[in-house]
């Protein structure tokens, strides 16, 4: 009798492009360092039971970064295969930095505020690197000229 593995389950995340204002390079977004897995990337995590995808990216970016945020549109998803072989779904909302203040853990040991080009050039995974890019020329997301 041939016995077939049961299906993965799914997994949901929700995550945001986190942004606020510089004098010097207009807007600028929020990437973390993950020591564990030694790439920059966009805060994120996985949705808990009874939550949902908005509530999770708040809780999330507010984790990872200390920022209490504002949450914007719904920017689009990403999805790929997790370390353990499942399948991961993760949405994302453009996020106005709010107050709060980084504080380094195990988890997440760097923050950093870059201008668009930068963050694209840092980031670790194409995916990021394609959904930061649909932002590319929006006008909310010109960049200023320092003056």
């Amino acid at each position: 009798m041939d016995v077939k593995p049961l299906p993965q389950p799914v997994v949901r995340a929700a995550g945001g492009i986190v942004w606020r204002t510089s004098r010097a390079y207009g807007r600028v977004y929020a990437v973390v360092h993950r020591p564990g897995y030694d790439d920059w990337t966009l805060p994120k995590g996985k949705v808990d039971a009874g939550e949902t995808d908005e509530e999770a990216a708040l809780r999330e970016v507010e984790e990872e970064t200390g920022l209490h945020c504002r949450l914007g549109r719904p920017l689009g998803t990403t999805s790929y295969l997790d370390r353990k072989g499942r399948a991961k779904i993760v949405r994302y909302w453009l996020m106005r930095a709010g107050p709060g203040r980084f504080v380094p853990t195990a988890e997440v040991d760097e923050l950093r505020w870059l201008p668009l080009s930068d963050t694209l050039a840092l980031m670790t995974y194409e995916r990021d690197r394609t959904l930061l890019g649909s932002l590319r020329d929006r006008d909310e997301d010109r960049v200023a000229i320092a003056g």
